[in-house]
């Protein structure tokens, strides 16, 4: 079955694009959660309709994005974690931990949007780097230090 892909898909590829997937994929999964179409004439002046509102917010997301860049520049953070023998840290410091911390500062970051490739689990100093929008990121100084 030919389908019309509304949004991207990591398997299949980039909205509007048709492809041609199995019909039970295509009814069951694909089409009833709005991620395609059946390619027809009539789907395809409908998508290029969906396509120039979408490109509309996403350029407003963007935006958006740029302007809490600017206001997370130079902004560093502290975990007081607690330490035992050899200042070694009980536990680590996770995406959600930072997340709080800038939710204590007054920036509201989804924890999936902060990018660690695994938790922190020493004293240090740390760049954290927040994806915001697919085209922007941005960098947190983190300090882990004593309790």
């Amino acid at each position: 079955m030919k389908v019309l892909l509304r949004q991207d898909h990591e398997a299949l590829g980039e909205a509007g694009k048709v492809v041609n997937v199995k019909d039970g994929y295509a009814r069951n999964f694909l089409i009833p959660r709005g991620i395609a179409f059946e390619a027809s004439e009539r789907n395809l002046h409908v998508l290029e309709q969906e396509k120039k509102r979408y490109a509309s917010i996403k350029l407003k997301e963007k935006k958006a994005a740029e302007a809490l860049n600017t206001k997370l520049d130079g902004v560093s953070i502290t975990a007081a974690m607690p330490v035992g023998e050899d200042d070694r840290i009980f536990g680590s410091v996770t995406n959600q931990d930072i997340a709080d911390l800038l939710a204590a500062k007054g920036f509201a970051i989804d924890k999936r949007k902060i990018i660690l490739e695994e938790p922190v689990k020493a004293l240090g100093i740390y760049e954290i780097p927040i994806k915001l929008h697919s085209e922007v990121e941005c960098k947190v100084k983190l300090w882990v230090v004593k309790q």
